[in-house]
């Protein structure tokens, strides 16, 4: 776990170049969790970029990343969990300033929390220099997958529609238990026109999860996500969307092994 070594030191025959992941003031290293098997040719290996939500931490997810290896579900995969920046006002670690959701729409919208833009900008940014990690190992980006839980849904969602760098260009986005933050209005639109980005997006593979008894994720939201997915550009034949009856604001086996799935397919395995 962590970053070891140079990447750009010389690397024995046969041996995997390890990454070496960017160092962020205010947070702890991402967890790494190397590919168990080795490609002869990086660009046939891939990644995944697999992102917590408010109050967790990296190692929360790590029994995740434990599971798909122990079981021998995508060998080639390289596993990378970052960690959010501690509050230690609040006590706990967020990628952005919370946002609260109502089962319904407010009385008074002008009265509406505002969303912190600045915080998920600051956010989209760090996980843009773990994909740039990435493709300097020679991952490019059709073979990352970016996605999280929670927050980490949220901003995978934003990183695919807003980044300059990566938008629209990755292998495919995760939402588990998500939502498209920046949603309302033209938010998006106007930070993908700063950007130089078109003002709709392509057809990056979104796997789309969320529990019906998800009493954090207004059912609203997640259909004011799908709609607004769709209004992006974003096809109904491009999301693989799962519902999950008896389940809240967690992920379960079931989520998992329809993730596995879908993983399998956006990015299969490659022969060197």
């Amino acid at each position: 776990m962590g970053s070891v070594g140079d990447p750009t030191a010389a690397v024995p025959a046969g041996r995997p170049r390890r990454m070496t992941l960017p160092k962020s003031h205010g947070r702890e290293d991402p967890v790494y969790k190397q590919a168990t098997v080795f490609t002869e040719t990086p660009a046939h290996g891939a990644a995944f970029i697999f992102i917590h939500g408010l109050g967790d931490d990296a190692k929360g997810l790590e029994d995740v990343a434990d599971q798909f290896q122990k079981n021998n579900k995508l060998p080639y995969m390289n596993w990378i969990l970052p960690n959010g920046i501690e509050d230690k006002d609040a006590m706990q670690r967020a990628w952005y300033r919370p946002t609260q959701f109502k089962p319904f729409p407010a009385d008074r919208p002008e009265l509406k929390e505002e969303e912190d833009e600045e915080g998920m900008r600051k956010t989209v940014e760090y996980i843009e220099s773990l994909i740039d990690a990435c493709v300097h190992k020679g991952i490019p980006p059709n073979r990352i997958i970016l996605g999280g839980f929670s927050q980490g849904a949220a901003i995978s969602l934003l990183t695919d529609l807003t980044s300059a760098k990566y938008g629209g260009k990755l292998a495919g986005i995760a939402s588990l238990m998500g939502y498209l933050p920046l949603a309302d209005g033209y938010k998006i639109q106007d930070l993908r026109a700063k950007c130089g980005l078109p003002p709709t997006q392509g057809e990056v593979p979104c796997f789309l999860a969320r529990g019906k008894k998800d009493q954090l994720i207004p059912a609203r939201i997640w259909e004011g996500t799908l709609n607004k997915l769709e209004q992006m550009g974003l096809n109904r034949s491009a999301m693989d969307i799962h519902e999950y009856d008896d389940l809240g604001h967690s992920i379960s086996p079931s989520v998992l092994s329809d993730l596995c799935k879908w993983m399998q397919r956006v990015v299969p395995k490659l022969e060197d």
